[in-house]
C-alpha cells in the first residue's frame, strides 16, 4: 500500500526507489494484517506491493511527461490507490473497488487507504529530497574544491614565474662573467644551473612532491649561490635519509631558502652561514632555515620581518592555513647573534604503498 515515487532530477537510481518501496510496502502489509486490515497476510502483502507499484509508476509516467510536480502529488495517490486494486485482482485478491464507489458508506476505507498512501509518500518524497540536497551539497563542496586546488596551482605558476627569472636572469650574468675569467667554475656553475633545471621542471610534471624532490632544488639552488657568492657563503644540510620520501607540497621551502640567500646572506657585506635541516617532531615535518645574516628587518618590504610579510612568505602562509589548518605553520625568529630561524611545520605525510 506503499507509494514509491522517484526523484530522477537527483539521479537516483530507479532500483534504489524500488527497494525502498518493497521494504515499505511489506511493513504496512504487516501493520493492516495486525490491525485486521481487510483480508489475510497474503492479501495485504499483495495490495500493499500493488498501490505501491501503481502510485511510483503512475508518477514516474507524469514526471517524465512534464506534469507539475504539485498535481502529480494530488493525483498519483488516489489513482494509484484505485489502480492497485486492481491490479491485486490478477493474483487472485478479492476486487473491493466497487466498495469504493460509495464513498459515504465506506469512507473509513477509504481515508485508510488514502492516509496510509499519502503518509508513506510524504515519506520518501522527504527521504529522497534530502538525499538530493546532500549530493548538492557533496558537489558544491568538489566544485569549491576543485576552485581551491585551481587557485593554487595558478599562485604557484605566478611565485615560480616571479622566482625564476630572476634567479636565471642573475645566474646567467654569473656565468658570462666566469667564461673569461674561470671557465671550469663556469661549466660548474652551468652543471648546477643544469641540474636545477631539470629538477624545476621535473616537479611542475608530477602532481605530488616529497621532500626528496625539493632538496634536489635546493641543493643546486645552494650550489649557484656559493659560486656567485663565493667565500661570502657557507651553507650545510642536515636533512635524513629517512624522511626524503616524506610528502612536501612544491615551493614551500625554496621561497625560505631564497629569502635567506637574498636577504640574508648576500645583503650582508661579510655574508654567512646557511644551514638547512629536517626532523620529525611528534607527527609533524619540521623544516628549518637558519642563516647568520643581516636578520629580521620589519622596513625591508620584500624581506623577512618579523611577521614573515615578503611576497613568498606570504604564500607559504596562505597554502599551509589552506592545506593544513592549524597544523601548518612558519615561524621566523631572531638567530641570536645575527640573522633568521625560518621553521616549517606540517602533518608529516609519505606515499602511500603501492
Amino acid at each position: 500500500m506503499k507509494p514509491s515515487f522517484a526523484r530522477r532530477d537527483c539521479n537516483y537510481p530507479w532500483r534504489q526507489e524500488l527497494a525502498l518501496l518493497f521494504v515499505i510496502n511489506q511493513a504496512i502489509a504487516l501493520l493492516l494484517t495486525t490491525l485486521g486490515g481487510p483480508g489475510s497476510l497474503f492479501d495485504n502483502v499483495v495490495i500493499s506491493n500493488a498501490i505501491g507499484v501503481a502510485i511510483w509508476a503512475l508518477y514516474e509516467s507524469m514526471a517524465y511527461a512534464g506534469v507539475h510536480r504539485v498535481l502529480r502529488h494530488l493525483l498519483a495517490v488516489p489513482l494509484g490507490v484505485w489502480g492497485g486494486f486492481k491490479l491485486a485482482t490478477l493474483f487472485g485478491v478479492a476486487d473491493i473497488t466497487p466498495r469504493l464507489a460509495d464513498p459515504l458508506g465506506n469512507w473509513r476505507l477509504i481515508a485508510s487507504c488514502l492516509l496510509l498512501a499519502g503518509t508513506a509518500t510524504v515519506v520518501i518524497v522527504l527521504y529522497f529530497r534530502a538525499l538530493g540536497y546532500r549530493a548538492e551539497l557533496e558537489a558544491e563542496q568538489r566544485r569549491a574544491s576543485e576552485a581551491r586546488q585551481s587557485e593554487t596551482a595558478a599562485q604557484l605558476a605566478l611565485l615560480q614565474a616571479q622566482i625564476e627569472p630572476h634567479f636565471l636572469f642573475n645566474t646567467l650574468a654569473n656565468v658570462r662573467s666566469l667564461i673569461t675569467q674561470n671557465p671550469p667554475l663556469a661549466q660548474t656553475m652551468l652543471d648546477h644551473l643544469n641540474g636545477y633545471l631539470r629538477a624545476s621542471l621535473g616537479r611542475t610534471r608530477r602532481p605530488r612532491a616529497s621532500l626528496g624532490d625539493e632538496m634536489q632544488i635546493v641543493e643546486a639552488l645552494l650550489a649557484i649561490a656559493a659560486i656567485r657568492l663565493q667565500t661570502r657563503l657557507r651553507y650545510r644540510i642536515d636533512v635524513p635519509e629517512a624522511l626524503r620520501d616524506a610528502l612536501l607540497p612544491p615551493l614551500l621551502l625554496q621561497p625560505l631558502v631564497e629569502n635567506a640567500l637574498e636577504h640574508g646572506i648576500a645583503a650582508a657585506v661579510d655574508g654567512g652561514d646557511i644551514t638547512l635541516s629536517a626532523a620529525n617532531k611528534d607527527g609533524q615535518l619540521t623544516l628549518t632555515v637558519t642563516d647568520t645574516g643581516l636578520g629580521l628587518n620589519p622596513e625591508a618590504g620584500c624581506g623577512a620581518d618579523a611577521n614573515g610579510s615578503g611576497i613568498g612568505l606570504a604564500n607559504v602562509r596562505q597554502r599551509l592555513a589552506s592545506l593544513y589548518g592549524d597544523r601548518g605553520r612558519l615561524t621566523l625568529s631572531p638567530n641570536p647573534p645575527r640573522g633568521v630561524i625560518a621553521t616549517l611545520s606540517l602533518p608529516l605525510q609519505r606515499e602511500p604503498e603501492a
